[in-house]
């Protein structure tokens, strides 16, 4: 295997392992694991993001008939009281709906399960968060992270080439801007508008850090291309934008995106989307719901 090839291989594996992460790190995630109820074991999952026009679904897989429960929601960043419905059995699952929210609203919500005089609440740290978007269409979401895949390959491999040699980075730099472009700053804003009513949610007008990721690694590699052929060491250089590509990338998926501020107004609807920032406040009866008042173990 040469040295060229090597070296493409590596850029897809470490572009692979950063989308990865960045993925499952995100804040719509699904949170899952496995837990007891006295004796009988179970998985779950509690998904936090949900396209659409319909309600959102949740179930938990159990088995075990004698267990029954309860799943509460309120809007999210809100003072408001729980809503409380019954889980309905469904074959081997407990399930239940939350109603559809406007594209960008958020509904926290949490499910107990009860056996006898065992109880189990999940998930086990407080509510999950749930943010409801449009439907996107498949071919402009697909292509979107194909050309945001590509960019972060071509961005990688742009900046291996400081220890293969040989290639023409300026090419591979052109590529890697090019992409980000098509990808980030113009299909990205028709994503955004599909999915949650306004093109651009990043600076200067808000923080939603995915629009900003995109901003941050174009600027890295605009500045390269204007001083690529002024700087000793170019390939140093390259490796330099490639890193700070790879970093923002790096910032969990959609962490501090687009979010329906309830509190604009007193219908319940909810004014435009905004972006969170790290100072937006979070009342602690919402980040960490007492679960004092439902007894059991």
């Amino acid at each position: 295997m040469n040295k060229t090839l090597i070296v493409w291989v590596l850029s897809f594996l470490l572009t692979a392992a950063s989308a990865w992460y960045q993925r499952v790190t995100g804040p719509t995630y699904p949170v899952s694991g496995s837990a007891m109820l006295g004796n009988t074991p179970l998985r779950y999952r509690l998904e936090r993001s949900h396209g659409g026009d319909s309600d959102a679904p949740v179930g938990i897989i159990v088995p075990d008939v004698a267990v029954s429960g309860t799943m509460e929601w309120r809007r999210y960043r809100t003072d408001g009281a729980w809503t409380s419905v019954g889980l309905k059995r469904e074959g081997d699952a407990l399930r239940a709906v939350l109603p559809l929210q406007p594209p960008a609203g958020k509904l926290q919500y949490r499910v107990t399960l009860r056996r006898g005089a065992d109880s189990l609440f999940l998930p086990p740290d407080g509510a999950a968060v749930i943010r409801f978007k449009g439907d996107v269409p498949p071919a402009i979401l697909v292509v979107h992270i194909l050309l945001m895949f590509a960019a972060m390959l071509c961005s990688t491999r742009t900046g291996l080439s400081v220890f293969s040699g040989g290639e023409d980075i300026g090419r591979l730099t052109a590529c890697t801007i090019g992409l980000l472009i098509a990808g980030g700053l113009v299909l990205g804003p028709v994503v955004q508008k599909y999915a949650f009513g306004e093109y651009w949610t990043g600076w200067p007008f808000g923080t939603d850090l995915t629009d900003n990721k995109t901003v941050a690694a174009l600027a890295a590699w605009m500045v390269f291309a204007l001083l690529r052929k002024n700087v000793r060491r170019p390939r140093l250089w390259a490796l330099g934008a490639a890193l700070i590509t790879l970093a923002v990338f790096m910032i969990p998926h959609s962490l501090f995106g687009s979010e329906l501020e309830y509190r604009n107004t007193g219908t319940g609807k909810g004014g435009g989307p905004v972006s969170v920032s790290l100072f937006t406040p979070v009342h602690a009866d919402e980040s960490a719901p007492d679960r004092g008042r439902h007894g059991g173990t």
